[in-house]
């Protein structure tokens, strides 16, 4: 093939990266059979040179493309393209998983079972940090109990006592004015998020989120069409110029972020950013997804944009999986009525109702006081153990992006700009598992920086790593 002849089209100028237009591209040109099973594909110097780009985003876009089955790799060779395993007439879908790929891959190897492996980069708590008894004597005391909530569907909204106690008490302690009509209740946060997703976006819409942030949402919102775009996180929380900008050329209607404890950089949003972000929210006509998943190890009342808006363009998303148990998947919506109304029928529609049995277990936790004692414990172990994994960190020559003043994260980044990426695949031949930067970027961009979770720091073999390779 002539190195003067594109195979495909690329634009520069498109948030879309280079390396996610040719694996789109060329995938495109297999499906439609214009490329057909065992054609040699340009080598990667003519590619490169064809699309007046660089080798490395050549090589990366085809290593994908043998990843995902559309290429063979032939040492000496080159990439040609592979049979396909598919039918001729395919059934179109609204469902874009191949573009969650990398999302997938990360998610599949986070829960699989590696023995002995050491892992400073996930986004749990410890198995002894979390109080069994706490769960089992609620369960307990649920079993004694007879009733239809242990087999039918329950209140499509959610056990009403829980959402009344989330009302009154929990959430009227951050500030945020709502009655039980107000809150749904999800399995999980993640589940929230989802629903508020499908019920906004269509394929090819711009959405905004953190850089860097929740790499799981990233996946989802990839998996629907749309396309993400990162508001960069400074120190005080998001780049207020950069989201005004955004807002200017794309007016997009969504913003997801973590506002308290944000998940990587463990920052929280100031007062005075947090007001910034409404009055363009007002401004734009854009709806603010707040994830407050970490808010309760903060040992304050930190600010939630949802207290200064009163839900008025904040959608509020929280659970209790990362502080009491990620397999009571007790999540809740909290948002303006007629929304809520709007997420019930999403919610029917696509898994119908949650867990009353759980909510109710959850339920007893938190009017008995169990959630309050438990938390207050945790708080004070991640306290410690933050200030030994900081000094730590920086004995082995990393730069703390900022002490957090609760949560388990820490953004580290590494010496002389080396790539974390690298950093972390070397760490996992010694089954330790990190947690590098460009896992949390919204298309997997390079970075430096690494988020320890400093309840898993206890082995010295993580610092023994850093301090003799980096």
């Amino acid at each position: 093939m002539p190195v003067t002849q594109p195979l495909i089209t690329i634009n520069p100028q498109d948030p879309v990266p280079l390396v996610e237009q040719i694996v789109s591209g060329v995938k495109q040109l297999i499906e439609q059979r214009v490329l057909r099973t065992g054609t040699r594909l340009p080598s990667i110097r003519d590619f490169a040179v064809q699309h007046h780009i660089s080798r490395f985003t050549v090589v990366d876009a085809y290593d994908r493309l043998v990843a995902l089955g559309y290429l063979l790799s032939r040492r000496g060779s080159g990439f040609y393209v592979a049979p396909l395993n598919k039918p001729e007439e395919t059934v179109s879908s609204t469902s874009y998983l191949d573009r969650a790929d990398d999302v997938l891959w990360l998610l599949h190897n986070t829960f699989r079972d590696v023995p002995d492996a050491v892992r400073p980069g996930c986004g749990w708590l410890p198995k002894d940090w979390l109080d069994e008894k706490v769960i089992q004597k609620s369960l307990n005391e649920l079993s004694r109990k007879s009733g239809y909530f242990l087999t039918g569907y329950g209140d499509v909204n959610g056990y009403l006592p829980l959402r009344q106690q989330l009302a009154k008490k929990n959430l009227a302690d951050i500030g945020i004015h709502a009655d039980a009509q107000q809150i749904l209740m999800t399995n999980g946060a993640s589940h929230g998020l989802d629903l508020v997703a499908r019920l906004f976006i269509k394929p090819g819409d711009v959405v905004l989120v953190d850089d860097p942030g929740y790499y799981t949402l990233f996946g989802f919102l990839k998996s629907m069409g749309a396309r993400i775009m990162g508001v960069p996180r400074l120190l005080n929380g998001p780049d207020v110029s950069a989201l005004q900008q955004l807002l200017q050329e794309h007016r997009p209607k969504l913003f997801f972020t973590n506002t308290v404890l944000h998940n990587p950089t463990g920052t929280s949003t100031s007062l005075a950013v947090a007001h910034q972000i409404l009055q363009l929210s007002e401004k734009y006509g854009l709806y603010i997804v707040e994830d407050d998943i970490y808010g309760d190890f903060h040992p304050q009342n930190a600010t939630r944009l949802a207290a200064l808006d009163q839900l008025n363009r904040v959608i509020y998303v929280s659970s209790y999986s990362k502080t009491i148990s990620a397999s009571l998947r007790v999540g809740f919506i909290a948002c303006q009525a007629d929304l809520a109304n709007r997420l019930l029928d999403l919610k029917l529609l696509t898994g119908l109702t949650s867990s009353e049995i759980n909510q109710r277990v959850m339920y007893q936790i938190l009017v008995e006081g169990r959630y309050r004692k438990h938390m207050e414990k945790v708080r004070s172990q991640l306290e410690v153990k933050r200030a030994q994994v900081i000094r730590a960190l920086e004995e082995c020559g990393l730069s703390i992006h900022a002490e957090p003043a609760g949560g388990m994260f820490v953004w580290a980044k590494l010496a002389n700009d080396k790539n974390a990426a690298e950093v972390a695949s070397e760490a996992s031949k010694q089954n330790i598992m990190l947690a590098p930067g460009n896992l949390f970027r919204p298309y997997q961009e390079p970075s430096s920086w690494l988020r320890f979770n400093v309840a898993h720091c206890e082995d010295d073999k993580v610092f023994e790593l850093l301090r003799k390779r980096y």
